[in-house]
């Protein structure tokens, strides 16, 4: 077959399965509304955890460094793109995290890659959790060392593998927040499994990072492990800091080693100024303004409360305490049919289809932010649990759903 028409083909499964994906056009801020062709949404799909993207001291700390560093870095950091702005930034994230240093990434997938490619070579092994995010995954298939997967949160399984493993240097990696589940790492219980087989742990917190822990800084804080020893972290910075790029923070030796050899820091421009000036106000106010992360808490236990009084709503959500509520459909023309049907109601939820998610798993992923309120929430349970929606769980509930454990391909 000609390789266009491969395409092609390819394109008509996609649509047939229902797991075509279109991208919509904002015209607005992130936020709890969103506009489009003109329509305001209310939006219960966005990462932006705490409503920091479009807070008037991040966007005018953004604004006052274009005007006083211009709109571009110039250049890659070891050449001549690392500047003070860069430099404070890292050292407030690692004193934040607790961890000896922090280098800044362009994005999350970007860090992740670097670990393993920079740290594990021939000989070495990467264990992963099955669920983890998809730039993980990736950076361990395009690395030298060998890849394992173990069951999501199996600890057992993962102390086999590392009990029977001959490899020289050993990486265990995990989400600490499972970007499409909303449940959490052991992490601590991990750390302790590391340790004593003389391995790495590197927890990847891009939606635990300012949600989770008294301080917001992430899911290892919230469950006292250090980010130190045998201990890294990833963080994205463009979810509930509400800006962009990402850090890796740990031990002074581990963080000097990405920064000397790691390809995915080193051939890249550095971020612009503009951009990381307003992530250090936006650190700096998940740190101060802790209402935020405790009103957020309050709406993810709300919501919660009002999904499980719908018996069959409560059946489908999964048993997640973070602000990534997915509610559970089986097929993904059932998901795509209960999107759409929020989406005419003026709600925004995205359905969330293989491969991101296991065949079977089809689900509405619902985020809630620091910015919603409980006239939202019950808009949105209100839809929810309306009688069309019924009707289309109703034709879910009448369709075998398929096998659950197929390798996750990506995540969003």
């Amino acid at each position: 077959m000609p390789w266009r028409d491969e395409l092609l083909f390819q394109h008509a499964q996609r649509k047939n399965d229902s797991q075509w994906r279109q991208r919509v056009t904002i015209e607005s801020p992130q936020g709890t509304r969103l506009v489009v062709d003109g329509r305001t949404y209310l939006n219960f799909c966005s990462n932006d955890y705490l409503g920091l993207a479009n807070h008037p001291h991040v966007a005018n700390a953004s604004v006052a460094a274009i005007k006083t560093r211009g709109t571009s870095s110039g250049a890659s950091h070891l050449v001549c793109g690392h500047s003070d702005e860069h430099h404070l930034l890292e050292m407030e994230i690692a004193k934040f995290v607790g961890a000896e240093k922090a280098v800044v990434f362009s994005t999350g997938y970007m860090a992740n890659l670097a670990i393993p490619q920079t740290l594990l070579g021939r000989g070495d092994l990467i264990l992963q959790d099955r669920l983890n995010h998809a730039s993980l995954i990736d950076a361990g298939r395009y690395c030298e060392a060998k890849m394992k997967r173990y069951p999501h949160l199996d600890q057992n399984a993962l102390e086999k593998l590392l009990t029977e493993s001959q490899a020289r240097r050993t990486l265990v990696e995990t989400d600490g927040v499972f970007s499409m589940d909303g449940d959490i790492a052991p992490v601590h219980a991990l750390r302790e499994q590391c340790k004593n087989h003389e391995a790495v742990l590197l927890v990847d917190d891009a939606h635990g990072f300012g949600v989770l822990g008294k301080s917001g800084a992430g899911t290892l804080s919230a469950n006292n492990v250090a980010v130190s020893g045998n201990v890294l972290m990833m963080g994205t910075l463009g979810k509930a800091a509400g800006s962009f790029g990402a850090f890796i923070a740990g031990d002074e030796v581990y963080i000097e080693s990405l920064v000397q050899f790691a390809r995915t820091y080193i051939y890249t421009t550095a971020l612009p100024p503009s951009v990381i000036a307003a992530t250090r106000t936006a650190i700096e106010l998940i740190q101060t303004e802790s209402d935020r992360r405790k009103h957020l808490h309050r709406n993810i236990k709300q919501f919660r409360e009002r999904i499980q009084g719908h018996a069959e709503l409560g059946k489908r959500i999964l048993n997640s305490t973070t602000p990534i509520q997915p509610l559970v459909f089986g097929s993904s023309l059932a998901a795509f049919k209960a999107s759409q049907l929020l989406w005419e109601q003026g709600i925004w939820v995205s359905a969330i289809r293989p491969p991101t998610v296991p065949k079977g798993g089809a689900r509405l992923r619902i985020t809630l932010t620091a910015d919603h309120d409980s006239e939202d929430i019950q808009q949105l349970v209100d839809v929810l649990n309306s009688d069309p929606m019924k009707r289309i769980i109703a034709e879910s509930n009448q369709k075998k759903l398929e096998a659950t454990e197929p390798d996750r391909e990506v995540n969003p």
